[in-house]
């Protein structure tokens, strides 16, 4: 049953939540599950991703280019030693975090980063290393993009459970004017705008669908993107998605398969920022996928979660996109492969850059700060109403 409140309205099928009351205390209503937001842990500065480890650690990567640790509920002061040297400028740092499948037999931590090169840009990497007693030893470097620019790194990583990895890079702001279809995302001879696939190990599958063209990079898996601060995979059908920034407005929610072009920037949603000018050739254009879902005006989209707990039963099986921007967290509910309802929620409680699913069922947020200011990881809790 849907509770309906005066701090709710109802509109073309969404639902929005309009109460911001304060931390762990009051109840939000929503949709199916009312809860409270409950702080983690305090004290980050510009927490990007969290990890959790079979033994009960939780691990957050700050921009910076720290990996802090959290234990029993505490934060360490002592950040994890052998994480490799980040471009901590713009958008460049030290970003997602993820361990492999097999973590509690090979302990194996997979970093991606702003990486340095000869170059003050910088490039999209993605390290291995075994993390064990508050530090990373053994690294390997297993991905280094094509690619170079001021920012959007992209750099969500994903593992699929059949021995792959998936990448993804943005398109390192490179201008959207003149002759869209030069754009390096519409290149794929670099890794602008892509979603790549490699084995656990960095080395190339055999059926990536551009092996053997020597004008591709052989680890592209999709291309045609902006940048994609979120990724998740559907347990239940192995479906890989996608959330990708828009400029002003024109977020993106695209389901990711093999081979296909998505279309940045001679298709799209969004309009230059300020001017509020066109970019786009138009919406849709043949041989170039459109989104599944958009956002207009953009919310910045950073984080995407498939919940799959129990402690929220109504919610299994919907996809959970971090707000940056628009400072809330969208629900999303799938028929199959159709967005067919989106509700808003954790409304007004500071930038989402991470959204994740806890070993208790639970959906934890990194609040991103702006430069020295701290903020927490949050936790949804569901509280039982009459």
């Amino acid at each position: 049953m849907i509770k309906r409140t005066p701090l709710a309205i109802f509109a073309a099928g969404f639902f929005l939540s309009t109460a911001t009351p304060a931390l762990g205390q009051e109840v939000i209503q929503s949709a199916y599950h009312d809860y409270r937001l409950v702080p983690v842990v305090e004290g980050l500065r510009q927490p990007w991703s969290i990890a959790f480890l079979p033994d009960g650690e939780m691990l957050v990567t700050e921009k910076a280019g720290t990996l802090r640790v959290v234990r029993d509920g505490m934060l360490l002061p002592e950040a994890v030693t052998g994480v490799p040297e980040v471009i901590s400028e713009g958008q460049g740092g030290l970003m997602d975090v993820v361990p492999h499948p097999d973590f509690e037999s090979n302990r194996l931590l997979y970093l991606s980063f702003s990486q340095p090169n000869q170059t003050e840009r910088g490039t999209t990497a993605v390290i291995r290393g075994r993390y064990e007693s508050g530090a990373l030893t053994d690294i390997e470097e297993i991905f280094v993009a094509v690619s170079e620019g001021y920012g959007h790194y992209g750099s969500r990583l994903v593992f699929d459970g059949q021995g792959h990895l998936f990448i993804t890079v943005g398109e390192r702001q490179a201008p959207a004017r003149g002759d869209l279809y030069a754009h390096p995302a519409q290149d794929p001879s670099n890794h602008h705008g892509t979603v790549s696939r490699v084995y656990e190990d960095g080395t190339i599958p055999e059926d990536n669908p551009f092996i053997g063209d020597p004008d591709v990079q052989p680890e592209i898996w999709s291309y045609g993107h902006r940048n994609q601060q979120g990724m998740a995979m559907n347990p239940e059908t192995g479906d890989l998605w996608a959330t990708e920034h828009g400029p002003q407005g024109g977020d993106e929610l695209n389901l990711i398969e093999p081979g296909l072009n998505y279309g940045w920037p001679v298709v799209g949603y969004g309009v230059n920022y300020r001017s509020g000018t066109a970019i786009h050739e138009g919406t849709h254009k043949e041989g170039m996928e459109p989104p599944e879902h958009f956002w207009v005006p953009s919310i910045a989209v950073s984080g995407l979660l498939f919940y799959t707990g129990d402690r929220f039963p109504h919610w299994k099986g919907n996809l959970f996109a971090g707000g940056l921007a628009g400072q809330q967290l969208a629900r999303l509910t799938l028929d199959g492969q159709q967005v067919v309802r989106e509700e808003t929620l954790v409304q007004g409680f500071g930038r989402i850059r991470d959204v994740r699913q806890g070993p208790d069922g639970l959906i934890y947020l990194a609040i991103d700060g702006r430069g020295s200011e701290r903020t927490a990881i949050l936790r949804m809790e569901p509280v039982e109403t009459r």
